[in-house]
């Protein structure tokens, strides 16, 4: 499992986002999203890196 702190996440419609970002590295990845921690936990077998780099891309850089 993956898991990144995303300070910029706020709301819903971010959780979304990054979702949508997720699922562009991979679509099968589950993802589960705690807005009140500002977590995002990912299981993929794809590699991390992939993944921070969609979501700086998104405008949501993992700490």
């Amino acid at each position: 499992m993956i898991e990144f702190t995303i300070p910029d996440m706020t709301c819903g419609h971010c959780a979304g986002r990054i979702r949508t970002a997720v699922a562009e590295v991979d679509a099968k990845a589950n993802v589960d999203i705690d807005l009140a921690s500002h977590t995002v936990r990912i299981t993929s077998s794809r590699d991390e890196t992939l993944f921070r780099e969609a979501l700086s891309d998104a405008d949501y850089p993992p700490d």
